[in-house]
């Protein structure tokens, strides 16, 4: 039987040809865990903190842990403690936490700066939060309360909200119905094209433009009102989290990862999976 140092070698030369190697990292119980990830194969995947991950968030390089005992900040060197205490919910850029109090901070000059209390919070992305009761925005000089309660889920791209009464998009108006059921996940690719949603138990996806690379609607149309959003025909339902790089990556609750690649070995895209034998699995992030 190879040993997993050939095996390790093994992907390292097939990979060799093919696109650089992305790590992503999944959250949990049982701690962080990296995932080596090149074009449409996943590969090799190892503990890289044993700790009780509760949120998971990264960004130009930079990999945020929240714990129930601290914020760790690092990347593939290592990940280091920031002095916070447990945190419920973390945001890479800018770097922000919330603990199970409801307190909001910011991270200035490696100081953590109180922006204010909410209601338990459940996410945070970008500027944004979302917490039971209501979707904010956090500012230089506090939260700014931006409506729409029992928000699951925020992207600030867009924004989108995802609730207990639908997924939402956010105007100057307010917010905007897109997709009415159960909604408990958003994601949306930093400069407005992939974005993601788990609406009803459904993984929906709303490619660059709005159109999917086909040009042709799914059976989402079925259960939407002619919307952007499509079902995503993912393998694997329980979907828990969506990150981005050049793949989309997704995550369930039992440890199943999830990459939609660039390409495929049969010049289609489409959904790879492997299971890691996690549990209680929260996020996944990209750094």
């Amino acid at each position: 039987m190879p040993s997993d140092e050939d095996i390790a070698l093994s992907e390292k030369r097939m990979y060799g040809d093919r696109r650089e190697e992305t790590r992503a990292y999944v959250a949990g119980r049982m701690g962080v865990t990296y995932v080596a990830v090149s074009d449409d194969q996943i590969g090799r995947f190892g503990l890289e903190e044993q700790c009780t991950a509760r949120d998971v968030a990264g960004a130009d390089g930079r990999l945020v842990v929240a714990t129930d005992e601290d914020i760790l900040v690092g990347g593939e060197e290592g990940l280091e403690p920031t002095g916070f205490g447990p945190a419920v919910a973390v945001g890479a850029d800018p770097l922000l936490a919330a603990d199970e109090d409801g307190r909001v901070a910011r991270s200035t000059d490696g100081e953590w700066e109180t922006a204010g209390t909410v209601d338990e919070v459940r996410s945070i992305d970008g500027g944004l939060v979302a917490a039971a009761d209501g979707v904010y925005r956090v500012d230089p000089d506090g939260l700014t309360p931006l409506g729409r309660r029992d928000a699951r889920d925020v992207a600030a791209e867009g924004p989108f909200a995802a609730t207990g009464a639908g997924l939402f998009r956010g105007t100057e108006d307010g917010w905007d119905l897109e997709e009415g059921g159960d909604a408990t996940v958003v994601a949306a690719e930093t400069g407005g094209g992939r974005a993601h949603a788990v609406v009803g138990g459904d993984l929906l996806e709303r490619p660059d433009g709005g159109e999917r690379s086909d040009g042709s609607r799914s059976s989402s149309e079925q259960r939407s009102d002619g919307g952007e959003w499509w079902l995503a025909d993912a393998p694997r339902e329980g979907v828990v989290d969506v990150a981005y790089d050049e793949a989309t990556f997704a995550v369930t609750g039992d440890g199943a990862v999830l990459v939609d690649p660039v390409t495929a070995k049969d010049g289609e895209p489409e959904w790879r999976t492997r299971s890691l034998g996690l549990t209680d699995v929260v996020g996944i992030a990209v750094p």
